[in-house]
């Protein structure tokens, strides 16, 4: 087996800039907040500097204030080296409705629509506007942890936008729902168009109001499990108004870091993934030891999800899903967290001895605080859910 590479990160001192939650908001009521900061220099792939160790997400931020701008040069960078473009849309180009309890927006570009339906799951208790969680593709957390909560729950059906699919039949690049709005962006990666379509769920929701809704648009969580662990991961990081991302067991390309996948064997690397999901030039440019020409890795894209709260969920019975290496990748992450003093909002729970997407018992005390805390906001201890237990590594 391959030496793990050295960890060590060049990152500002420890001492937390914000000494209270206060300073740093929990959610936006913007999908891009910071959409105003300029295209950073992509440079060609020749041109990329070899980087062994795990970039630094906090490059040249000293207040929290200079967050916005280190946080749209990590998204272009991850959208142009890795999945492909995340159009943005106009509020004229989306018209949404319900029927009956059925959410269906349409958005229409480049004189050509797109529908999205999913249906609202109301709860049994509480009283409207109702916290909601998306799940991407479906939910594979218990029922039991939604049953007795305040909290409505939807489907994102991503196959109305890319129907890939690992399994039966599917359109190839260019022939998706999607590319039918957008000719031009065919070759992008299915995350960036899934990470799209939920961001539309999210435009009709705000659209119509809780009023005719009846949802809280401030208390949004997403989750997913596995491929679609990945696709929560994506939306949740494209998308500020995601209050809460619980990424179960998401595998390699989720958020397990590139860098230590390299160094392993046996596990979903970037060598040895599914391309539908990421661009075709992903491939080309980084395979191997170029790697480490990659000017980011997969725990800047779990930063993007700061300031708002993050669950990673592992299993490390599937080596296959390189939990080994998301684990790193968590806790250079989370340093972005304790920077600005909310270290509360990041946590992660890999515990073994459980089927692939069958939640545990043992670790249903984590991911209930999580949803008290970020989507009902009641008092729950999530100040120190940093959770191993396996003997695998």
């Amino acid at each position: 087996m391959k030496p793990l590479i050295k960890l060590l990160m060049v990152m500002a001192p420890m001492t937390a800039i914000a000494q209270s939650g206060d300073k740093v908001p929990l959610v936006m009521n913007a999908e891009n907040t910071f959409a105003k900061y300029a295209k950073p220099a992509l440079p060609a792939v020749e041109k990329l500097p070899v980087i062994k160790e795990l970039p630094n997400p906090l490059q040249g931020v000293k207040k929290y204030k200079d967050w916005g701008k280190r946080r749209a040069e990590i998204a272009a960078q991850i959208m142009h080296y890795g999945i492909g473009e995340k159009p943005a849309v106009k509020p004229e180009q989306v018209k949404a409705r319900m029927n009956g309890d059925t959410l269906i927006v349409d958005v229409t570009v480049n004189g050509q629509t797109l529908t999205l339906r999913s249906e609202i799951r109301y709860p049994q208790t509480g009283q409207a506007p109702y916290a909601v969680m998306i799940g991407t593709s479906g939910i594979s957390l218990p029922r039991q942890l939604f049953n007795d909560r305040p909290i409505a729950t939807m489907v994102f059906h991503e196959k109305q936008v890319n129907d890939y699919g690992q399994f039966g039949r599917h359109h190839e690049r260019g022939e998706h729902n999607f590319d039918r709005l957008y000719p031009d962006l065919k070759d992008n990666g299915a995350y960036s168009e899934w990470a799209w379509g939920l961001s539309r769920i999210i435009d009709g929701l705000q659209q119509l109001g809780p009023e005719v809704t009846k949802i809280d648009t401030k208390h949004i969580g997403v989750t997913g499990c596995s491929y679609a662990g990945k696709m929560a991961l994506y939306c949740g990081a494209f998308d500020e108004r995601v209050a809460l991302t619980i990424a179960q067991e998401p595998g390699g390309g989720g958020a397990a870091a590139w860098r230590v996948s390299h160094t392993l064997e046996g596990v979903e690397d970037l060598d040895h993934t599914d391309y539908h999901w990421f661009l075709e030039s992903q491939r080309t440019n980084f395979a191997g030891d170029s790697v480490y020409m990659l000017p980011y890795d997969q725990h800047e894209l779990c930063a993007l999800v700061f300031p708002r709260a993050l669950l990673l969920l592992g299993n490390p019975d599937y080596k296959w899903l390189a939990d080994k290496a998301m684990l790193p990748s968590a806790q250079a992450a989370r340093k972005v967290w304790e920077q600005f003093g909310v270290a509360d909002r990041m946590g992660w729970s890999i515990v073994d001895g459980h089927g692939h997407c069958q939640l545990p018992e043992s670790q249903w005390p984590e991911v209930q605080a999580f949803i008290d805390k970020f989507l009902l906001g009641r008092t729950a201890d999530t100040s120190d859910i940093r959770i191993v237990k396996t003997d695998k590594f």
